[in-house]
């Protein structure tokens, strides 16, 4: 991962390549469609995006958001992403509890955006306490990632 600030904002960006030669895993093997999905996805938010008063994302860029690639981008983290401190930790349990399975595609692209939110949301806070919090559960989000791609985690909590 990079993180660059940009005018206040802040971009992740993810070198997919890298990924394809790390792991054997279904949720790293990068084609072209994912790759041209992943870079459709860093213009909508390199075009602006920000949280409106229900807490849902909103592009800033009024064309890109009119496309329907936009609108499924808008839904997807709009109604997969947790929003709440209480409902980001709910699902950080599910995904560090025994899985059976790799993650989906679907799934995995629900972690990324929700470590975009969760950093959105730590560098946003007031509190130190909640800043902590939300920083948490954006390295917890990081970890699991990484374990996905490459089968071990970047650190150990115990």
């Amino acid at each position: 991962f990079k993180v660059i600030e940009y005018r206040g904002s802040f971009f992740f960006f993810l070198n997919l390549h890298q990924l394809n030669v790390v792991s054997e895993n279904p949720t790293s093997q990068v084609t072209g469609k994912s790759i041209s999905d992943a870079n459709l996805m860093f213009e909508f938010l390199l075009g602006g995006a920000e949280l409106d008063q229900d807490n849902n994302i909103v592009l800033l860029d009024k064309e890109m958001a009119s496309m329907r690639q936009g609108r499924a981008f808008l839904s997807q983290i709009n109604d997969d992403v947790p929003k709440s401190l209480s409902s980001m930790v709910q699902m950080l349990a599910a995904l560090e509890g025994p899985k059976s399975r790799p993650l989906t595609k679907a799934e995995f692209e629900d972690i990324i955006l929700s470590m975009v939110y969760s950093a959105h949301k730590a560098w946003n806070q007031e509190r130190r306490e909640e800043q902590q919090a939300w920083g948490g559960v954006l390295l917890k989000l990081a970890n699991i990632t990484v374990h996905e791609l490459r089968g071990s985690h970047l650190f150990s909590y115990a």
